[in-house]
């Protein structure tokens, strides 16, 4: 099955709701259209995550988790933030970036970056 990851990196509030809508605009027709959908988060995304003023963004990203989308960040930032177990507990499946990245380029998937 064809795949799309959304992979949100930028941190400015359009890099973080956009990402995190078009996500969700995508599960929505995904299973009809015979798409897998990812999303990844990274580096000052990843960070935003963890930050209480980003309440849209992680409303967004939580839903999408309640929906069964897979949200994965990266292990390497989760651990350094001392959050691992934190994103753990919000449904955010941990995986390094080079292995998520490696693993998309096998996949043939599709990557949209925000």
């Amino acid at each position: 099955m064809p795949k799309t990851v959304i992979h949100i990196f930028h941190a400015d509030p359009d890099s973080l709701t956009t990402g995190a809508h078009v996500a969700e605009r995508i599960r929505q027709v995904a299973p009809d259209r015979g798409v897998e959908l990812e999303v990844y988060l990274f580096g000052p995304a990843e960070h935003a995550l963890l930050d209480a003023a980003n309440t849209d963004f992680n409303s967004q990203i939580d839903a999408l988790v309640e929906r069964g989308v897979p949200v994965r960040a990266c292990l390497n930032i989760a651990a350094a933030a001392g959050a691992a177990d934190q994103l753990a507990q919000r449904g955010i499946q941990l995986e390094f970036a080079r292995d998520a990245f490696v693993r998309y380029g096998q996949e043939a998937a599709a990557v949209i970056a925000f």
